[in-house]
């Protein structure tokens, strides 16, 4: 009885560290620029390498962006992509980012978690960045890579960012960027790894691309 307790104790502690973070996300996405994605020359080059990265590919047939902001990245990705997938736990993310990407009619949008997000489809291209540390604990996050290694196709490819472990536990998550890049080696190949710093304490991350063996 007393382990029964504890577990929903756990399940009920997890559910309000997630609200929690829901809840902080949608305050933050009522700004018209939030996160100054759009004004922060740190954040221009994270894209930009998150770009070239993502285009290391000679062609993007079906790809998948796992958390969408205000579609910042969005618009810079689609036009290089014959199928895009955008999914993202808040609504409101969506709605802005839709909005934002409206001119293009191949995006399909999808309000959703990472754990319990399962398409049809495999792609050629998952890109998934500053999301991650949203979840719990480091088990979540084992579930969520697991789930992102499984959606990718043979000889896909995993773009993925994050800020570093160090900044995300000082923002009270619970890692970053090392150890997710830690678990996706141990189901994919690292391809590249660049080290992005601002000016700013919080301005540091890291960006990894990973394929997946073709056989």
């Amino acid at each position: 009885m007393e382990a029964t307790r504890n577990c929903a104790r756990q399940r009920g502690e997890k559910l309000v560290s997630l609200d929690k973070n829901y809840q902080l996300l949608e305050r933050e996405l009522v700004a018209d620029d939030p996160w100054r994605l759009d004004a922060n020359p740190f954040e221009r080059e994270r894209y930009t390498q998150m770009l070239r990265m993502s285009l290391s590919r000679q062609s993007i047939t079906s790809a998948l962006e796992v958390g969408c902001a205000a579609g910042a990245f969005t618009e810079m990705l689609a036009p290089h992509c014959k199928r895009l997938t955008v999914v993202d736990v808040v609504p409101q993310a969506i709605s802005r980012a839709r909005h934002r990407t409206e001119r293009w009619s191949h995006i399909g949008w999808k309000v959703a978690d990472l754990q319990h997000f399962s398409p049809p489809e495999r792609f050629d291209l998952i890109v998934v960045a500053e999301v991650l540390y949203y979840l719990s604990d480091t088990l979540e996050m084992r579930t969520a890579v697991d789930n992102l290694v499984g959606m990718l196709a043979p000889g896909g490819l995993v773009v993925f960012g994050s800020a570093r472990d160090h900044i995300c536990r000082r923002w009270g998550h619970a890692a970053g960027a090392e150890t997710v890049i830690a678990m996706l080696n141990e189901a994919l190949v690292e391809i590249e790894r660049v080290h992005c710093q601002g000016e700013s304490d919080n301005e540091d991350c890291l960006i990894a691309s990973f394929r997946r063996p073709s056989a």
